[in-house]
C-alpha cells in the first residue's frame, strides 16, 4: 500500500520514496521534522541534520545493534552480527582497531591500478552503437570485483554477491525467507573458503587478516570472523555501485557538469565530495536503548530508528542552497560516510572506487545522456542507487 502521509506512515520501500526522496524531505523539515511509521515497529525517522547527527554521536542512547530495520525484527534477535557497524562500546571500539590496518589509506589505494584496469575492461565491452545500462554494466561490477581482491576469492564467484546483496538488502527487510536464503548462502560460502585457508595456508587478504587477529589477546570466534567478512557484504558493494550510479546519472542529466569535469579534470576530487553529498546512498539505523524522545517526539526504548544520512546532506540549516550540485562547492562538511564512532571504515575505499570510476568512464567514454528517463529505476530500502540506468552516446 502506498504512503498518504509520510509523516505517520513513512516507508522508505516505497517507490515514490526511491524515486525522489528530496520532496519528502524538504515537506517534513518543516511540517513534521521526526517521522513515525507502524509499518517498521514504530519506526522513527529525523530528517534535519542537527537531530541526525545527534543521534549518531549518541551511542547511550541510541544503539547499533541492528543497523538494518526490518519489519519482522532486528539483526540482532537473530543473532546475527557484522562488527563493528552493528555493535556498542566498548566492544566496537576494539573491533574496530582490529580492522584499521586492513582498511588503511595506504592499503587501499594500492588497488588503484587494478580498479583502473577493471573500469577499463568493463568500458571496452560496451556496444555504444545501442544504448547501454551503466548501472548493470559498469556500477555494479566494481565494487564485487574489490570485494574478491579483499576476500582473495576468485572473480568469477563476484556475481554470487550480487545475488545476495539482492536477497538480504533489497528484499529481505520486507522478506524473512528471502533474508534467511541470502544469509545462509553467503555462510555457506565462507565456511569453504575459511576451511580452504586452514588446509592451504593463509594469505593476504580479510579472511586470512581474520583468522589471524586477536582481540584482547584471544582469536576471534567463528561468528566474528563470520561478521567481519558479513560486514563487506553489508556495508562495502551495493552502497559503492549506487553511489557510482547515482554520479553517472547526474553527469548523463547535467551535460554542464559533465563537460566541466571534461574541461576541468583538477575539479575531480571536490566533484566526487559533492556528488557524494548529493547523492549520499547510505541510511543506517539504530535501536532506542531507553525511553526518551528526540524535537519533542517520544520514543521508547527497543523503537527502531532511520537514520537518513542523505537527508541531513540536503538539509538547507547546513548547507547553502542545498539542492543544487556545486561541483567546487568549499567547504563540504557532508556526512555521506556518517559521523561519529561508526564513520564508515571503508570510506578511503569507497572514494577511491568512485573516482576511479568516474575518472576512467569519462576519459573512455564520448558525451552521453540518458536514453530512457523512464527505464531509470531507483532501488528502496536503506539505499538509494539507480539499479538500471540505460544510456547512449549524445549523437
Amino acid at each position: 500500500m502506498s504512503v498518504r502521509n509520510w509523516a505517520t506512515d513513512f516507508d522508505h520501500f516505497d517507490p515514490a520514496y526511491a524515486a525522489d526522496p528530496f520532496t519528502v524531505w524538504d515537506e517534513l523539515r518543516t511540517a513534521c521534522p521526526v517521522a513515525r511509521s507502524e509499518r517498521f515497529r514504530n519506526m522513527v525517522v529525523p530528517t534535519r541534520h542537527a537531530e541526525i547527527e545527534a543521534v549518531a554521536r549518541d551511542t547511550v542512547t541510541w544503539s547499533s545493534r541492528s543497523p538494518l530495520v526490518a519489519d519482522f525484527g532486528s539483526m540482532a534477535d537473530f543473532g546475527i552480527l557484522a562488527p563493528p557497524i552493528s555493535s556498542d562500546p566498548p566492544y566496537h571500539t576494539a573491533f574496530r582497531k582490529l580492522l584499521l590496518p586492513f582498511f588503511s589509506p595506504q592499503r587501499m589505494e594500492a588497488l588503484r591500478p587494478a580498479i583502473e584496469a577493471h573500469c577499463d575492461t568493463l568500458i571496452a565491452a560496451f556496444d555504444v552503437d545501442h544504448p547501454f545500462d551503466v548501472a548493470v554494466e559498469y556500477a555494479q561490477h566494481i565494487p564485487v570485483h574489490v570485494i574478491t581482491l579483499l576476500l582473495g576469492i576468485p572473480q568469477e564467484d563476484g556475481e554470487l554477491f550480487r545475488t545476495w546483496i539482492h536477497d538480504l538488502l533489497e528484499v529481505g527487510p520486507t522478506n524473512i525467507e528471502q533474508a534467511a536464503i541470502g544469509l545462509l548462502g553467503f555462510g555457506d560460502y565462507l565456511s569453504q573458503q575459511i576451511q580452504r585457508r586452514l588446509d592451504d595456508g593463509l594469505g593476504d587478504d580479510l579472511i586470512s587478516f581474520l583468522l589471524q587477529a586477536q582481540l584482547d589477546g584471544r582469536s576471534l570466534s567463528p561468528d566474528e570472523v563470520f561478521g567481519g567478512c558479513l560486514l563487506l557484504l553489508v556495508a562495502g558493494i551495493d552502497t559503492t555501485w549506487s553511489a557510482i550510479g547515482a554520479s553517472l546519472w547526474h553527469l548523463a542529466t547535467h551535460p554542464a557538469d559533465q563537460q566541466r569535469l571534461r574541461d576541468e579534470p583538477g575539479l575531480l576530487p571536490s566533484a566526487i565530495e559533492e556528488l557524494l553529498r548529493a547523492y549520499a546512498p547510505v541510511t543506517m539505523a539504530r535501536e532506542a536503548v531507553v525511553d526518551t524522545e528526540l524535537a519533542g517526539c517520544p520514543v521508547r526504548a527497543g523503537e527502531p530508528l532511520l537514520l537518513p544520512f542523505p537527508a541531513a546532506n540536503r538539509d538547507p540549516a547546513l548547507f547553502d542552497r542545498a539542492d543544487e550540485v556545486l561541483l567546487d562547492r568549499s567547504p563540504n562538511r557532508h556526512v555521506a560516510f556518517g559521523v561519529g564512532i561508526h564513520r564508515c571504515l571503508g570510506s578511503h575505499l569507497a572514494r577511491l572506487e568512485v573516482t576511479v570510476a568516474v575518472e576512467r568512464f569519462l576519459a573512455g567514454v564520448e558525451r552521453f545522456e540518458v536514453a530512457d528517463e523512464g527505464a531509470v529505476r531507483w532501488s528502496t530500502g536503506q539505499v538509494r542507487g539507480p539499479r538500471e540506468l540505460p544510456l547512449a552516446l549524445v549523437r
